[in-house]
């Protein structure tokens, strides 16, 4: 698998969920982003988007953000505008338990230092994408991560 999406495999991702059950199916969907042409790519983020963080933020979510953020960086990638686009839609969406709320924001939130390195990005749609969430990151006041 290379250095992209290391570690992918020692992830428990059956006993994972998403918005529609298992999220046993989200390491071929990171795959097809990673290593699929423009089409497939596309189309495996979108899966992504609906199954990880458009609608809300679930277990799954948390392990997959990291991975997430390893697409966002890689050159080879030819979706990363659209793979910062959904780190941004998980820090933007809650989940009824707050903690897997919190750890889906925090695992977004923690990479802020890359987001700052995406921001000088040579593809004007990552660097676009990469400054809206870096500014996204810097303003976000959820409830879940800072409580009253």
């Amino acid at each position: 698998m290379g250095t992209i999406l290391k570690g992918m495999s020692r992830v428990r991702w059956h006993e994972l969920t998403h918005a529609y059950g298992s999220a046993q199916d989200v390491p071929g969907q990171l795959s097809r982003v990673a290593w699929g042409d423009a089409r497939t790519s596309e189309d495996a983020l979108g899966n992504l988007g609906l199954w990880l963080g458009e609608l809300a933020v679930f277990d799954a979510t948390v392990a997959a953000v990291p991975f997430l953020w390893d697409l966002a960086v890689a050159g080879s990638v030819t979706s990363r505008p659209g793979v910062i686009e959904l780190l941004q839609a998980i820090l933007e969406h809650g989940n009824q338990q707050i903690e897997v709320q919190r750890a889906a924001h925090q695992a977004v939130i923690s990479a802020r230092d890359t987001a700052n390195v995406l921001a000088t990005d040579e593809n004007p749609a990552a660097r676009a994408a990469a400054r809206t969430l870096a500014a996204a990151i810097d303003s976000h006041t959820c409830d879940a991560c800072h409580p009253a």
